[in-house]
């Protein structure tokens, strides 16, 4: 058994803990928030995640798993410390640090035995470097310490498969006997270990990031073109995702990334290119065309139902960014509100999770509670979130209800012929011919 300790009690932090103790280490969280532990020693996530209830409740139940708002009590056995706290972006894209700083500051004030401090948070590269340097400037007699970059790789709504079944585990340091202890903590896992440099490290996790929210715009940006020739962008990618070399994931189009990754990687990673004197037009690009997708939307309700949405009420089906969370941050579901409000509609939505979360965001919507509920008097139904409670409605019964029988799919989710069977106007993304993107 090991003694870990991880800062932060967020999604990667919460999920670490819990997965970590399931391994058989004895696991303390810390977080600064009284509220968000004392929650959490009732029972009572932070956040919502597929099985992570019932995870913690059986590792606290095992002794395996503890949380606190002590450092001092938190670091005294610990051998490792994760730190997992924000690095949410300043308004140029940089990534803003201060709670990085603040557990650095914290460990180093109670340190009294060598520790290896491992960054779990996605961070700017040399970060690792800077932490070091924050520990010893805070403290120049701390005991003897290293620090290891850890990236996570862990997507909403599936982060506990993801941390027990990882494509790979990459950590980063200037101390390889360092780096080999934390790899010893992950071969449980089974998944092959990638031991570099700190930087390389940190960059590994914003070239994915990155790469993969440019595929996502790529296909996006495709299917555009698709819907203005009259091809079917589904089609079209899965004959891609043929090719080996390209492959079928992150290949569907659709109204755009959003979350807590994507957005300020692909951000914080130009930001750091544009430092150093680069021009990263592919990554300015990427934003682009993802900020420009949330409209498309919009641009279909108008060609059904007018430019003037006065009087009109379009029900959002989905709040999320995606599907297996209630997580709103930079969800496309917010621009898409309040373009369809500057437009003078009344907005509504439903979302089987994330309403709680959406509230204070977008106060001005009318939230309900189902999917008959929106379309009640409803003009216009626009998918938002892909949740599988969305993927098999009674479509006769909504147009019974509607005003207008307009049904928006933003997630490509829907058969064209079957919708239209069902006496809708219906429109998807880059569906061509099949999505009626020709006239």
């Amino acid at each position: 058994m090991r003694h870990i300790t991880i800062v932060g009690v967020g999604y990667v932090g919460l999920v670490s803990g819990a997965c970590f103790a399931d391994l058989g280490n004895d696991v303390t969280c810390l977080d600064i928030s009284e509220e968000r532990i004392e929650n959490l020693k009732q029972g009572i996530m932070p956040i919502y995640e597929i099985g992570l209830e019932e995870l913690v409740e059986r590792n606290v139940k095992a002794g395996r798993l503890h949380f606190t708002t002590s450092y001092e009590e938190a670091i005294k056995d610990a051998e490792f410390v994760f730190i997992a706290v924000g690095t949410p972006s300043d308004v140029d894209g940089q990534a803003d640090l201060r709670y990085v700083r603040m557990a650095a500051e914290s460990i180093a004030d109670v340190m009294d035995h060598p520790l290896i401090v491992v960054n779990k948070s996605t961070v700017p590269v040399g970060t690792g470097d800077w932490v070091a340097n924050v520990i010893r400037n805070r403290r120049p007699d701390v005991p003897q310490f290293s620090v290891v970059s850890c990236p996570e790789f862990l997507r909403e709504g599936t982060a506990i498969r993801d941390f027990m079944h990882p494509d790979r585990t990459v950590l980063g340091s200037t101390d390889r006997e360092a780096a080999e202890q934390v790899a010893q903590i992950h071969l449980p896992l089974r998944s092959t270990i990638m031991i570099t440099d700190l930087r390389t490290a940190e960059m590994i996790k914003y070239a994915s990031n990155a790469f993969l929210a440019a595929k996502i715009s790529f296909i996006n940006e495709i299917a555009n073109i698709c819907e203005a020739l009259g091809a079917d962008v589904k089609e079209v990618s899965y004959g891609m995702g043929l090719d080996k070399r390209i492959g079928h994931s992150f290949l569907n189009a659709g109204i755009g990334w959003g979350g807590s990754c994507f957005p300020k990687d692909v951000k914080a990673l130009a930001y750091m290119a544009e430092v150093e004197g680069r021009n990263p037009h592919l990554l300015h690009a990427v934003m682009d065309i993802n900020s420009d997708q949330r409209r498309a939307p919009i641009r279909k309700v108008k060609e059904l139902l007018g430019d003037d949405l006065h009087g009109m009420t379009v029900g959002l089906l989905g709040l999320a960014f995606k599907p297996g969370t209630d997580d709103m941050r930079d969800a496309p579901s917010i621009d898409i509100a309040h373009h369809l409000m500057q437009a003078g509609a009344h907005v509504r939505a439903f979302d089987p999770v994330a309403m709680p979360t959406a509230q204070p965001i977008l106060p001005e919507v009318e939230l309900v509670d189902g999917v008959e509920a929106l379309a009640d008097g409803a003009d216009a139904l626009i998918l938002v979130t892909e949740w599988n409670e969305f993927k098999n409605l009674d479509l006769a019964r909504l147009k019974s209800l509607m005003r207008h029988a307009v049904l928006i799919d933003g997630r490509n989710v829907y058969d064209p012929a079957f919708v239209r069977e069902q006496g809708f106007q219906y429109r998807g993304i880059g569906r061509g011919t099949n999505g009626e993107g020709v006239h």
